[in-house]
């Protein structure tokens, strides 16, 4: 898959996806350097978002766990776990940074990240499971590509035999797709204490609001206003 980025008449660096995307790396790397199972599961407690109650995460703003709402997005269980996230964060984060900024882009990742790790936290049935992985930031970004780009397409490789095609598709259409999957899985999917398929939605739903509140300021920036 790959994007049909629009054009801007200036180029500015963009430094927050792959900064993001190396904090990633590196804290897989670290976690692969752990001495051994306990010390990877204690990790995970300590570092990823743990489910619980209101109540329960009342507390939390006494003990410093609110830290985890964060440090949660950049801890992965491997590297299939961490591909997947960096091959959405790369797809759909370098067009909406370079719209939207890389600070602004970063406040999204890691405020969208952080309600959607809360959100999971507090609607998921088990209590003390581990919330962990960039999902929920990189629905953030997702859903804040959608309002940016609401008319942009995306290209799909699609097998016909023994050819590979190469097909334009409306991004909403398949932005739309995944949103409407990640919403029947949450209810009827599998496993839903194995991937904490609320934090997508409540991700989604925080980057698409944040991105359409910034839109009108950035259009008159881009016309100099």
């Amino acid at each position: 898959m790959f994007v049909d980025l629009p054009r801007r008449r200036k180029s500015h660096l963009r430094w927050a996806t792959p900064l993001l995307a190396t904090l990633m790396v590196a804290s897989l790397i670290w976690i692969s350097l752990l001495p051994d199972d306990a010390a990877w599961r204690a990790t995970l407690l300590r570092w990823g978002t743990l489910s619980g109650s209101v109540t329960e995460w009342r507390a939390a703003l006494h003990d410093g766990r609110l830290m985890t709402l964060v440090s949660a997005l950049f801890i992965h269980l491997g590297p299939i776990h961490l591909v997947g996230n960096l091959l959405f964060l790369f797809i759909f984060g370098l067009p909406a940074e370079r719209s939207l900024g890389p600070w602004r882009f970063l406040l999204l990742f890691l405020a969208g990240g952080a309600l959607a790790n809360l959100a999971a936290a507090l609607l998921m049935g088990t209590p003390a499971r581990a919330i962990i992985g960039a999902s929920g930031g990189v629905s953030a970004v997702i859903g804040a590509y959608l309002a940016l780009f609401p008319r942009a397409r995306l290209g799909v490789v699609v097998p016909l035999g023994l050819w590979l095609e190469f097909i334009k598709v409306p991004a909403a259409l398949l932005i739309g797709l995944w949103a409407a999957l990640q919403l029947a899985f949450t209810f009827v999917g599998p496993s839903f204490g194995a991937v904490a398929w609320w934090a997508h939605l409540a991700g989604f739903v925080v980057g698409f609001v944040y991105a359409l509140v910034l839109k009108p300021m950035l259009a008159r920036k881009l016309r100099g206003g």
